[in-house]
């Protein structure tokens, strides 16, 4: 069946053949530098897990691990080591972006490739790739051995998930095989997706050991779905319900539709469900909502693509440079179909969406960075701080912040003993910064180097990948093939 689904995924693959010829040059004008041993002096290392600041340490990588941790004084550094001076700076793990977007499935446009360098350049050196399907896995392959091999400056794809649907519930199920014989690292689930087509999904892949994340569908309750077994709840989808003191009249107006009538109906009701937010309610859902381990992805950052839309042309942008022009076309699309009504929800949601965040935090709901790039007005990389900055308004900690784009992806992922942290054995996917994080969330945006797979980027090679990434934009002539 294996060797069916290659098949099938090639012949799709066939039409995007421009756009993969672009990302091949693309791919050798942004090589990564070779390995060398890399030794960080006298550097303070952020402890993310246990929430504490040790220096001076000296930090030796090896490869793409690192080898140790010392005093300074105690470091034996080999005369062939690459040099960091870290006095007076700060050593992060590596940031992860969970919720991002390569693939533009619906609009048949080739993959966002273009956003590579502005992950890595942000220090964002995982991501979570949130709608695929059985063609674009290829392509992840591909994309994750150019990244071992070094050809490659990337974010490292963490994992990388398959969208399923179904015409029947039996077909939903079938849709979840063809997705795990594909290499699909989880399910993911839309809104409008029907509750027995939910079920089945979640069956199915509970059979092929995949966890299945993404939208709380708009007919099923939040807690009802976390006690279910979906892992994940994206954008905060069926919070807002959850959190208001007329969830079940809501819900009951949704009974019976599907597909885009149920979502529409759901969207005709925001306003009266964000008007009937109640924070007692909320304080109970949450506290439930933590023992079930469901993490949350609030992307709170789209409040971005509101702003840019109340706030006249993206172009003003010095970041308006690195864009794709059809990703240009479609933001400024997005732009002119802004409504007065769409200022107004933005107005209640935003407000709400971070009181909630914050009631969840509190509970001990986990919390996970995630920014849904490259949504108009997100821009990827650069949005990822964005993120930690408004759940630091949303009530966590600096400190708290960094750990939900460290730390808590690795363990949700289970890949903490490897990744997640600065610690002897684990890769060496870090940042330095230039000043202390958990004292201003906005100082992680102070990047003095990154460290990719044990790759050292200092900050002008971070720099230069920018201002490739931006001729690169600047270069192409007409349409991009695909769009």
């Amino acid at each position: 069946m294996r060797a069916d689904v290659e098949k099938w995924a090639v012949s799709l693959v066939i039409p995007c053949i421009f756009a993969w010829l672009a990302w091949t040059a693309i791919a050798q004008a942004m090589s990564l530098p070779k390995r060398q041993v890399v030794a960080i002096t006298q550097v303070t290392v952020i402890d993310v897990e246990r929430g504490l600041s040790i220096g001076p340490r000296t930090v030796l990588v090896d490869g793409d691990r690192i080898v140790s941790i010392v005093a300074s004084r105690d470091a034996l550094i080999p005369v062939s080591a690459q040099r960091v001076d870290g006095r007076g700076r700060f050593l992060i793990p590596g940031l992860v972006d969970m919720h991002v977007h390569l693939f533009n499935l619906s609009s048949h446009r080739p993959p966002n490739d273009w956003s590579f360098p502005l992950y890595v350049a942000n220090g964002v050196t995982g991501v979570r790739e949130m709608r695929g399907d059985v063609a674009s896995m290829l392509l992840v392959n591909r994309w994750r051995k150019a990244f071992d091999d070094g050809e490659l400056a990337a974010p490292r794809i963490l994992a990388a998930g398959i969208a399923v649907y179904g015409s029947s519930p039996g077909d939903a199920a079938h849709q979840v095989d063809a997705a795990a014989d594909a290499g699909a690292d989880f399910i993911k689930v839309f809104s409008e997706l029907p509750a027995s087509h939910w079920r089945a999904i979640l069956a199915a892949a509970h059979a092929r050991s995949l966890p299945v994340v993404g939208h709380v569908p708009a007919g099923v309750p939040l807690l009802v779905a976390a006690a279910a077994g979906q892992r994940s709840d994206e954008h905060l989808m069926q919070a807002y319900e959850a959190c208001s003191s007329i969830e079940t009249p809501l819900l009951e107006e949704r009974r019976g539709l599907v597909g885009d009538a149920l979502t529409a109906r759901r969207d005709a009701q925001e306003a009266q469900t964000l008007k009937a937010f109640d924070p007692r309610t909320c304080r109970n859902v949450a506290r439930s909502l933590a023992a079930t381990s469901q993490a949350q992805i609030p992307t709170l950052v789209l409040a971005d693509e509101d702003s840019m839309a109340q706030g006249g042309s993206p172009s003003t942008d010095p970041r308006w440079r690195f864009l794709r022009a059809d990703e240009r076309a479609r933001w400024e699309q997005s732009l002119s179909d802004y409504t007065a009504q769409d200022a107004a929800l933005a107005k209640l949601r935003w407000p709400i969406a971070r009181q909630i965040v914050s009631v969840m935090h509190q509970a001990g709901v986990p919390i996970m960075a995630g920014t849904d790039s490259p949504m108009p007005g997100v821009y990827p990389g650069f949005a990822l701080h964005e993120e930690m900055e408004l759940l630091v308004e949303s009530g966590l900690t600096p400190r708290e912040a960094l750990y939900s784009a460290t730390l808590e992806p690795a363990r949700f992922l289970g890949i903490a003993d490897t990744s997640g942290s600065v610690a002897v054995g684990k890769r060496a996917d870090l940042v330095l910064l230039d000043a202390d994080p958990t004292t201003d969330i906005h100082n992680a945006r102070r990047i003095n180097a990154v460290l990719l797979g044990g790759r050292l980027l200092r900050r002008a090679d971070l720099d230069a990948l920018l201002d490739e990434a931006a001729r690169a934009q600047a270069s192409r002539k007409g349409p991009v093939a695909g769009n």
